[in-house]
């Protein structure tokens, strides 16, 4: 006794089963390849970075932002147990959005400019909206 499905068209199955096209051509392809639906093992080798080592990889980030990677993979391998690379270390932080940028360097106002700028914002605080925008 055979399944009420196998002489149908994948339109026909698609359209009984409501589910795309692609999803019965791609299960139809898979059956008669590997003789089962099962999903495969993936193919390549496994990430090095645990969920637990990318979560104290995030904290240690967070609490001191300013670690080269070569620290950071340091500190990993201590807390971790995990033999991790510098390299692995700077993708994963880069997957998780955190970027390496220079500080922008900000010069300190010294007390005498301090006092210039408080004196000429003094001299205009009268000013309207249009004479304010002259200035910049």
């Amino acid at each position: 006794m055979g399944c009420h499905l196998c002489n149908k068209s994948i339109r026909d199955i698609s359209w009984l089963l409501n589910i795309p096209r692609s999803t019965v051509s791609g299960i139809i392809t898979k059956w008669k390849q590997l003789g089962t639906t099962a999903t495969q093992p993936p193919s390549g080798r496994p990430r090095k970075m645990t969920e637990w080592g990318q979560h104290m990889l995030k904290r240690t980030v967070r609490r001191s932002h300013q670690l080269s990677a070569e620290s950071i993979a340091k500190d990993i391998q201590t807390s971790c147990g995990l033999q991790i690379s510098t390299t692995t270390v700077r993708r994963d932080l880069h997957g998780m959005g955190f970027h390496g940028r220079a500080a922008a360097a900000k010069p300190y106002i010294t007390k005498c400019n301090a006092k210039r700028r408080m004196q000429w914002c003094k001299a205009r605080h009268h000013w309207t909206l249009e004479q304010g925008r002259c200035v910049l």
